[in-house]
């Protein structure tokens, strides 16, 4: 019977390999080729992973930064509606002009003062192309513009004014004024709910390129607001054709928005081979692309791979030199390469091979180690790259929440915060208070001693809001000067002595400056005022305009009427 080793031995000599030098070497060869190519592969394999997953972040941090600013400018835009919306000039020249005993005279007179209160804040607002006033059947009452455009919005849109609801229309090219524009609309309502129409703001799209022009740090990378269709609405890199008209192939428009994978390899607008990602706008039906050259962001693996490429090469000469010329004395020495390698390959990268001498198997050896000792070295970069990445996304994940001018916290982080302690006052049975406090004048302090001294205000209210609040409580800037404020496991009692407090407080170290400001605080408690979220504020925000309308400068009770009533009839 044929053994196997007689077996093996007829087929090396079958083959041409019947000395022992060149049997030495094809094992040689062979035993550092399996473990280098495996190793190489499981590096490029994990370096392109790694790549990948720095490209993901890098992309996601633009999108989600950008998709953020440019969120907080559409706040601001449809905020500002909603202060054009409350405009006593507004409202008040519609109650004129729906007066049936109104002479001609008198009509063009109402008119003419709404139509110069918009062109005044037009002026003064370089965003707008144009404000306009509708009346309650939807017809145009008055414009900015002497030759007002079209309202381009869902055919539903007035039904949803009439019920409250602001509504923002699709971006849409207006011919005349040759640029982008989107319209928001705001309701007019009175002080008892009577509804008199709505004022609409075109607002421009100039301002949203700064936006994206401001987030891209490294000229490698490009920013473009995109609707679901592909359609770019505004790029970093400018825009060759008419707005609205350069595209995104409509099948990786779907792919981006679907979100399928964390990054998507595809052709942009402008030919180039890009790897981008998606984050949608909030509200809106469009989303920031953030894309990168696919030939710049994969530079590093190429050169990675040719280095493998080149370094498994030179090994391997080396190797097949020395078992040649030294026979069966490599032997042991490439058994410890070997089994080095084969425990490089599973991944323990803490070995060191001894090397007793200088001869070509030593200098193997040492080149073996130089090797494992980058791997180890690339291996340790990564993990301390790795926790800087993590300690930068606590830092984001601390500046997503809070607003940079005050320190509170801002109103992206109020539902989360709100939701969690309603749930837990359910679960316990127990309450908890609302207020919304407002600085008194605020704009009229703005416009008389600047928006430097407004800030300035703002911090210092927020310094002593903080200083007040215990650990378990939370307060927010809700917006503009309006603040929110939450205090656990505090009924109405608590919470008005709290706020009469807080509003005492102000008004002492507020006194002290020549700058001073008051506060108006409006309470509302779960669930004395309300079983949800939206109820309460609604109640603590009622409380609050009653103080306006009280003279400012006081604090409100939630249905203080109604409480009045039933201590009465108690």
């Amino acid at each position: 019977m044929i053994s196997w080793e007689q077996t093996t031995s007829r087929l090396l000599d079958g083959i041409g390999l019947r000395s022992i030098k060149s049997k030495i070497t094809i094992f040689a060869l062979l035993s550092t080729l399996i473990p280098s190519v495996t190793m190489g592969w499981l590096s490029y394999h994990n370096n392109r992973r790694a790549i990948d997953e720095a490209i993901l972040r890098e992309l996601a941090n633009l999108t989600s930064h950008a998709a953020r600013e440019f969120g907080l400018w559409l706040r601001d835009r449809r905020y500002e509606a909603k202060v054009f919306s409350s405009s006593y000039e507004v409202s008040e020249n519609i109650v004129e002009l729906n007066r049936p005993d109104l002479s001609e005279q008198e009509r063009m007179m109402a008119q003419r003062r709404i139509e110069d209160y918009l062109r005044s804040v037009g002026d003064k607002f370089v965003d707008y192309a144009e404000l306009v006033v509708i009346d309650a059947r939807g017809e145009l009452l008055a414009s900015s513009s002497d030759r007002p455009g079209a309202l381009v919005l869902e055919e539903d849109w007035l039904d949803r004014v009439r019920v409250g609801e602001a509504v923002i229309g699709d971006a849409y090219r207006e011919e005349a004024l040759n640029a982008g524009l989107m319209t928001i609309v705001e309701p007019i309502v009175l002080a008892d709910g009577s509804f008199l129409g709505a004022i609409g703001v075109k607002v421009r799209f100039d301002a949203i390129e700064s936006i994206l022009r401001k987030t891209v740090i490294e000229p490698t990378h490009e920013l473009y607001l995109m609707t679901r269709r592909g359609e770019i609405l505004s790029s970093t890199g400018g825009l060759d054709g008419p707005f609205m008209l350069e595209k995104i192939d409509t099948g990786i428009a779907v792919q981006l928005f679907a979100r399928q994978q964390p990054t998507l390899a595809f052709r942009n607008h402008q030919g180039t081979d890009v790897v981008g990602k998606l984050h949608t706008v909030p509200d809106l039906e469009w989303g920031v692309v953030a894309a990168k050259d696919r030939a710049i962001a994969y530079a590093e693996i190429a050169r990675l791979r040719n280095t493998t490429l080149t370094l498994i090469g030179g090994v391997l000469l080396v190797i097949g030199l020395a078992a040649y010329l030294l026979g069966m004395t490599i032997v042991r020495p490439l058994d410890r390469l070997t089994q080095g390698a084969t425990k490089v390959a599973g991944g323990d990268l803490d070995i060191i091979l001894p090397s007793h001498d200088r001869s070509e198997v030593g200098y193997m050896t040492d080149v073996f180690n130089d090797m494992v000792g980058r791997l180890r070295l690339f291996r340790d970069e990564n993990a301390a790259i790795n926790q800087k990445l993590r300690d930068r996304n606590d830092e984001l994940r601390e500046l997503s929440i809070t607003d940079s001018l005050t320190g509170l916290y801002n109103r992206t982080h109020l539902p989360e915060l709100l939701e969690r302690e309603l749930a837990r006052a359910r679960r316990r049975q127990i309450s908890f208070s609302i207020l919304m406090m407002d600085i008194d004048h605020f704009k009229r302090f703005n416009d008389t001693y600047g928006h430097l001294a407004g800030d300035e205000q703002l911090r210092l209210v927020s310094q002593i809001l903080k200083n007040l609040l215990r650990a378990c409580d939370a307060g927010a800037r809700y917006g503009g000067e309006e603040f929110l404020i939450l205090l656990t496991e505090t009924g109405p009692e608590g919470a008005l002595f709290f706020a009469e407090k807080l509003r005492a407080r102000i008004e002492e170290i507020q006194s002290q400056r020549e700058q001073a400001v008051t506060v108006s605080i409006g309470v509302a408690s779960y669930p004395d005022d309300g079983e949800e979220i939206e109820g309460i504020i609604r109640e603590a925000d009622a409380a609050l305009y009653r103080c306006k309308r009280g003279g400012r400068n006081q604090v409100a009770l939630a249905r203080a009427d109604r409480r009045s009533k039933e201590a009465s009839s108690s």
